[in-house]
Order: C-alpha cells, then structure tokens, then sequence
C-alpha cells in the first residue's frame, strides 16, 4: 500500500513540475516580439521591458548571429532602438536590410562571412563577421 503511494505522489510531483516547466517556456515564448522575414531571412528585434529582454536573451541560442545596440549617455551605456542595420554576404549582396525595434536583434543566417552596418542617430558603425555552422557570433555596437 505505501509503494502505490509512494507512486501515486511522485506521478503527482512530476505532473506539478512538468507543468511549471510549460509556464515558464510559454511566458518567455509570449514575450518574444514576432518573427519576422526579409527574403530567406528570418530575424527578431526588441528587448525593451524585463519580459521581453529576458525572452531574447533566452532565444538567441536558436540564432546563428546575435546583435546588441547601445549608445554612452552620460557616462553610462543605455541600450537603444531605431537602429538602421543592412548586412551584406561575402559577394557584397545585401541580405537584410530593417530597423531594430529594441536593444537586441537576433537572425537566422546560413554560414558564412558577412559585413553588418549599424546607424544610429546618424553615426555608421561597421563589423565583418563570420557565422559559424553552430552556435552564435555576437556583434555589440556601441555608440559614443
């Protein structure tokens, strides 16, 4: 009798814990601002507000090329939006071209080497990066 409970408990306990697991993927999955598609490219930007900027953070393992945006304010780095990003493959062919709508911005790009330029407030930063097969480059553009 104390075996059937015993299994009675622990199916309860996992049951408990399975759906705990679900909420917590299924808030960070609703933060997430929408997908979004330039050609075969597919990307997400945003990351303003806790929620949101955690849910990128957590996403960005399934992108091959994170970005992050910031600009120095007073002594202090602030992350920013409304960053004009176009970023070219190794031919110089431009493969996406949008403006972030946060301080992150994650995109699904094939392997391969690529030139990204960054404007914000009018100032151009540029970076060559490559995108590997796995995991994922980081690009930070800070502003002065």
């Amino acid at each position: 009798m104390n075996k059937r409970i015993e299994r009675c408990t622990l199916s309860a306990m996992m049951a408990l814990g399975s759906m705990a697991i679900a909420g917590v993927l299924s808030t960070a999955q609703a933060a997430l601002p929408p997908v979004k598609h330039q050609g075969s490219v597919q990307y997400v930007s945003g990351g303003i507000g806790i929620d949101e900027s955690e849910a990128m953070k957590a996403a960005a393992k399934d992108y091959p090329l994170a970005l992050t945006f910031a600009a120095q304010r007073d002594g202090t780095a602030d992350y920013v939006a409304s960053v004009a990003v176009t970023i070219l493959d190794a031919q110089g062919k431009e493969v996406l071209k949008a403006t972030s709508e946060g301080p992150y911005m994650l995109v699904k790009l094939p392997a391969g080497s690529y030139k990204i330029s960054a404007t914000f407030e009018g100032k151009t930063q540029e970076r060559a990066i490559t995108v590997q097969g796995t995991g994922t480059a980081r690009a930070v553009f800070e502003w002065k």
